[in-house]
């Protein structure tokens, strides 16, 4: 009888061993799968940005005081399709002069918004004797692509409205670039593979995603880098094809001799200016910084549209052309 206890007692640790294993992996499998939709979730939030809707992009353009609707409609606007090297269709407008000119500029907008964001600064350009193109970046507005790179991918969307502008305006003429947070992150990086731009301005711009979306992560998580960043630009990269460290507009200015105007809002609690004074220090040549006072992300003009209006007229009377050829893209993915 003793025999038998002792072998029932035996078995029944066994299956209690065995039920606590059993419980100990199902345990971890939950927290892989657990750890996996967290970065799931976060790489969506990166690749798959929720962007705006036009009408809301028009509202919020209107009620900041910097887009008139009278003026939007008055304007000569010609619908273009640009292809894009990576086989869709950038849908935007050219804004020509009624009077013969040979400098178009290119406005870039930010991310979650579309081309609309940019007309506030159409007026600028074009009362100095410039052609505007603005486009809706990959992945926004009426653009297509499928996912948000921040500048690696977008940088050679540029370089295809630069190849469109030349081709429109002719071999000779000057092409400058302006860009609005995302977008003037794409102008920076788009500097170091075609020199063919007269002049870039900046403004708002990361100089690293990476160390932003580290920023944005504490600022609105109040979560560490690590281990999340890595793991999260890890999936990017299968999921998107790009390394997040690969969509740094510090790195590209090294080699960037072509004249940049670099602004930022002195209250940018979005991108901290301290990014785009780190850009500056770095930019060797000819190179201009404006820091807007009372401004947060984005509101430089908005704030200070006068002040704005001369520091972008004085840059321009300063600066020289130069047109150069263009280098080649990579294959995506």
């Amino acid at each position: 009888m003793g025999l038998l206890l002792a072998r029932s007692s035996k078995n029944m640790a066994g299956v209690m061993k065995k039920m606590w294993i059993g419980a100990g992996i199902a345990v971890i499998v939950l927290l892989l799968a657990a750890l996996l939709a967290a970065l799931w979730h976060f790489s969506d939030k990166v690749i798959h940005i929720k962007v705006w809707g036009q009408e809301r992009i028009e509202q919020f353009e209107v009620n900041s005081g910097v887009l008139k609707l009278e003026y939007l409609a008055a304007l000569p606007k010609e619908e273009v399709s640009i292809p894009s090297p990576y086989g869709y269709e950038l849908k935007g407008w050219f804004i020509p002069r009624q009077e013969p000119s040979s400098k178009t500029v290119i406005l870039v907008h930010g991310v979650t918004r579309s081309r609309l964001t940019s007309i506030k600064y159409v007026e600028l350009f074009r009362k100095r004797g410039f052609h505007v193109l603005v486009y809706d970046q990959r992945r926004h507005g009426q653009s297509g692509g499928g996912t948000t790179t921040y500048g690696y991918y977008e940088k050679y969307d540029l370089k295809a409205c630069v190849d469109w502008v030349l081709e429109r305006t002719g071999a000779g003429s000057a092409v400058g670039i302006h860009g609005e947070s995302m977008g003037a992150a794409t102008a920076l990086q788009h500097a170091a593979i075609d020199n063919r731009a007269s002049f870039y301005i900046a403004d708002c711009p990361y100089s690293n995603i990476t160390e932003q979306l580290i920023y944005r992560l504490k600022v609105e998580y109040g979560l560490p880098a690590y281990p999340l960043i890595p793991l999260v630009a890890l999936i990017c990269r299968l999921r998107a094809r790009f390394r997040l460290h690969d969509a740094a507009s510090l790195l590209s200015l090294q080699s960037v001799e072509t004249p940049i105007l670099f602004v930022h809002g002195e209250n940018d609690t979005y991108i901290e200016k301290q990014m785009t004074e780190a850009m500056y220090s770095i930019k060797s040549g000819r190179k201009q910084l404006y820091l807007a006072p009372n401004a947060d992300h984005a509101e430089a003009y908005m704030k200070n549209p006068d002040e704005y209006d001369r520091v972008v007229g004085d840059f321009l009377q300063e600066i020289g052309i130069a047109i150069d050829d263009a280098q080649s893209i990579p294959t995506e993915g």
